[in-house]
């Protein structure tokens, strides 16, 4: 931007009065705030009576600090983000927040030195042929320009962004930054950060998962992934770059790319602390991490991160799930049940003997739903013992075992062990041949009220697949009580959804068939905000379909019923579907259409 550009930018913007020359004072916010009607004379009399006499803050994060609210109706909470969107709008300039793993840091910090950014409050976020972006929270304080752009040839866009961001992210991208140029100056590796990332490539094995910088940076990618609620990082080599995704809310978003040596040191490390055999890259390994978040939302709370390697074309690629143990256990109405569900949920958890089975593909939410029924079951008159493959949550209130192939303890000998301890209730992780089927048959005419769980695409789908495994018709009347099948949708952000068009009426019917329900006359639909990191939704939630055994539904059992026989028995017993499920939270504003048809095919109801 020219000269001319800023000037009638600024004479365009100017408001009420000029315009400050370099930094902001806190005074002019005050008044202009004031002359926009975001604050009352009163309010800013009081403000700048009581400021801060630390000269260094901001003027807009000492007001955020004040949790100052607009004086009109609407009592706009005036935070940070909103008094930086205000800024952008004042000085004609655009607003951006920074998204740290969408900077190739790499690369933007030898724009220029990490003591000119801190001292001009600038830091640079992208570089192409003909302009360097900068974001800056002094949009008035320009002298730097010139400079810059003589330096390096290219043309400046300026940004406005959050002024703790600014701050925050400067010590962390320089910090990162020269991490990586330590670690490579015994390699002869240049200056420039780019270089040095192509002789870390070059080093291969060299590159120590115990470096300095491979440390950093493992550090910091597991801190952000807390940050962004991703519930998996996942870390695949490719033949040209290394990708870094993380899985929040359901859904796969790529965070960063990294050449593969650094991609394979960063693995590396996260074995080491997973206390995984690092040499080993020819075959599948486990491991776990504990630690505590040290920062954000989730500030002081222990996670745990379970960790999975497999050999790839392109190498060793990694995920690691995120488990917060106080997100595993949670109470049914955050799991998606509505009131008569939880009844009759409660009613077969209650029950002293049965086998109860809950069913749906992989990250459908059945870990959390046994283990907060469990947590619920296990008082301290009742003895609750599981046995997984592996565990997911340690928990001091249950009774876990570990399967273990390697000294042939599978889920049937774990459940055979059980049996002579006394147990009350009983969770099998999962039933996946006859055995364990026997097994845990065996256990419900004992006495026992066992969970498991099962892979299979609906609730009365998980009938059938008992009878496969060769559990006998009578057996499976005998001892099943229920089957809860569900998915996980995403919630729409609160903060940002917005009402639309309701669906087709055709479509409507479709979704809630076998039952009818009037078409919603209001639907919501994601728009992206700060608060859901722009994706429109905040959260997930679960579809539930409920089967309860009864009467009619063992005659057909007995009689060898085919599945869709089973399917509208279930119906008629008053079994909602998923997609029924699903259609009642958006009649609800809670999720959108296009979540339930992904999540609920139409061939499940």
């Amino acid at each position: 931007m020219n000269a001319p550009d800023k000037t009638m930018a600024r004479d365009k913007t100017a408001g009420h009065q000029s315009p400050p020359r370099g930094r902001l004072p806190l005074a002019w916010v005050v008044k202009e705030l004031v002359h926009d009607r975001l604050m009352d004379k009163v309010v800013a009399e009081r403000v700048l009576s009581v400021r801060s006499r630390d000269t260094q803050i901001h003027p807009l994060a000492l007001l955020a600090e004040m949790n100052l609210r607009s004086p009109d109706a609407a009592r706009e909470l005036l935070d940070i983000e909103r008094l930086t969107q205000w800024l952008a709008e004042k000085s004609g300039l655009p607003y951006q927040h920074i998204d740290p793993l969408r900077v190739d840091f790499a690369r933007v910090v030898d724009v220029f030195s990490s003591s000119y950014a801190t001292s001009h409050a600038i830091l640079p976020l992208a570089i192409s042929g003909s302009e360097v972006v900068v974001a800056t929270c002094e949009p008035f304080a320009d002298d730097w320009i010139p400079e810059i752009e003589r330096l390096t040839r290219k043309g400046i866009k300026r940004v406005i962004a959050n002024p703790l961001d600014v701050a925050r992210f400067t010590v962390e991208f320089y910090k990162l930054a020269q991490s990586i140029k330590s670690a490579n100056k015994n390699a002869g590796a240049t200056t420039s950060l780019v270089s040095n990332f192509e002789s870390l490539v070059e080093l291969g094995g060299k590159v120590d998962a115990e470096n300095a910088h491979i440390v950093t940076i493992v550090d910091w990618l597991l801190q952000y992934a807390f940050d962004q609620r991703a519930s998996d990082i996942h870390l695949e080599p490719k033949r040209e770059q290394g990708v870094v995704r993380f899985r929040i809310d359901g859904v796969l978003h790529q965070v960063y790319q990294v050449p593969p040596g650094v991609l394979n040191a960063m693995i590396s490390r996260i074995k080491l602390l997973g206390r995984m055999d690092v040499v080993e890259k020819r075959r599948p390994l486990d491991g776990r991490i504990k630690t505590k978040v040290s920062s954000g939302l989730m500030a002081g709370r222990e996670v745990e991160v379970r960790l999975s390697t497999l050999p790839t074309a392109f190498g060793e690629k990694l995920v690691a799930r995120i488990f917060d143990p106080e997100v595993v256990v949670r109470g049914y109405g955050e799991l998606g049940f509505s009131e008569a569900e939880g009844q009759s949920w409660k009613q077969l958890i209650t029950k002293p003997s049965g086998i109860v089975l809950v069913t749906g593909p992989t990250g459908s939410g059945k870990t959390t739903t046994l283990y907060s029924t469990l947590k619920e079951l296990a008082t301290d008159e009742v003895n609750v013992s599981t046995v997984e493959d592996p565990i997911e949550n340690v928990d001091p209130s249950l009774n876990q075992m570990q399967v273990n192939p390697a000294i042939d303890l599978g889920f049937a000998d774990g459940l055979r062990a059980l049996m002579r301890q006394d147990p009350d209730v009983i969770m099998v992780g999962e039933i996946r041949d006859r055995l364990t089927a026997d097994m845990a048959v065996n256990a419900a005419l004992t006495g026992h009220l066992v969970f498991s769980t099962l892979h299979t695409n609906d609730a009365a789908s998980s009938i059938a697949r008992l009878t496969e495994l060769g559990v006998p018709p009578y057996l499976v009347n005998a001892t099943l009580s229920g089957v809860l099948a569900q998915r996980l949708v995403r919630i729409l952000c609160p903060h940002c959804k917005q009402p639309t068009d309701p669906p087709p009426e055709a479509l409507w019917a479709e979704l809630m068939a076998p039952w009818r329900s009037p078409l919603p006359k209001r639907v919501f639909k994601p728009v992206g905000c700060l608060e859901c990191r722009r994706t429109g939704y905040l959260g997930r939630t679960g579809l539930i379909e409920l089967l309860v055994m009864t009467d009619a539904m063992r005659n057909l059992i007995a009689s060898g019923a085919d599945l869709a026989q089973l399917r509208n028995q279930a119906a008629r017993d008053g079994l909602r579907s998923l997609r029924v499920s699903g259609a009642e939270k958006i009649a609800n504003g809670v999720t959108t259409l296009d979540e339930v048809l992904r999540a609920a095919p139409p061939y499940l109801h």
